[in-house]
């Protein structure tokens, strides 16, 4: 792959991290009238309604109904987010932080057994980013219940589980098809298990959640899910896993700008580590392609 189709892969890794930390402010407006499943039921519903134009546009993005890596991809989707969510109602912000910078190295072991070569950048950027998300996320005292660090952790583990079959997904007719499939199998999954737990979701809610949830589905969900596929297929799993920590660093300066959080010196030193990190993997890349443009073929 050149260095310009490289660029733009990390460019849309960017945007996904950023679209998925949006996820903290936009809840937060959801949850004051609503429970988690049922917001996480609202925003696949939504999702789905928006992708529904890409995934039955062709008998070709249609036939991705029928592949098992797809359904399975899309309903670990769905439940992964189930799960996380309902561990986010027993553990505390900073804790669920925490869990979520834990991410980049699952991923990159993962990598690893799997055969997959990681390159020195890689760990590198895996390492400060992993740091960076601690010192944001700080030292959580009494931060949550067994079951929810058992819910939380258990969630990075499908969500692990959702990135691997993803990568073994089928070629696609366009850039769109397979994100749109994966969310709206996700909300067919996840619509039995809200129900099942809290019965039906409230529709009476009011313009700032249903603006909320609009955010969530849109963003959050489908964008992310579109822009993390098209980046994650185009670099190595550990360097695309490195930029899941841009959604903890969000969440962070959104809480500085909007919600009165207090700008500390180890959430200014954590988000420094984060970027660092970042760039590390994407120089450590260009440094990787120089270095075979200037051996020549083999």
């Amino acid at each position: 792959m050149n260095r310009s189709n490289k660029r733009i892969a990390f460019l849309a890794l960017i945007v996904s991290g950023l679209c998925w930390g949006l996820g903290f402010p936009l809840g937060k407006l959801v949850l004051r009238e609503t429970d988690s499943a049922h917001m996480v039921l609202l925003r696949f519903v939504v999702a789905a309604v928006v992708a529904a134009p890409f995934a039955l546009r062709s008998a070709e993005t249609r036939a991705l109904f029928r592949s098992p890596v797809v359904l399975l991809a899309g309903a670990l989707y769905g439940i992964a987010f189930m799960v996380q969510f309902e561990g986010l109602a027993h553990v505390s912000v900073t804790l669920a932080a925490l869990l979520v910078g834990a991410m980049p190295a699952l991923i990159a072991i993962a990598a690893k057994l799997l055969g997959e070569k990681v390159s020195r950048a890689s760990w590198a950027g895996v390492a400060a980013a992993t740091l960076g998300a601690a010192l944001i996320a700080g030292k959580p005292d009494g931060a949550g219940s067994p079951l929810g660090v058992a819910l939380s952790l258990g969630s990075l583990f499908i969500f692990l589980a959702w990135l691997t079959v993803l990568r073994r997904a089928p070629k696609a007719p366009n850039e769109m098809a397979i994100p749109a499939v994966t969310v709206i199998v996700a909300a067919v999954t996840v619509a039995p298990i809200a129900f099942l737990m809290h019965g039906p979701p409230r529709l009476d809610l009011s313009p700032v959640a249903w603006g909320g949830i609009l955010g969530l589905g849109v963003l959050s969900t489908l964008v992310a899910t579109a822009a993390w596929q098209f980046g994650s297929a185009r670099v190595d799993s550990a360097s695309a896993g490195v930029f899941i920590n841009i959604e903890p660093l969000m969440g962070a300066c959104v809480g500085v700008m909007l919600f009165g959080d207090r700008l500390t010196w180890a959430l200014a030193a954590g988000g420094l580590m984060i970027i660092a990190g970042s760039f590390a993997v994407v120089l450590g890349e260009r440094r990787s392609q120089s270095v075979c443009a200037s051996a020549g073929p083999i």
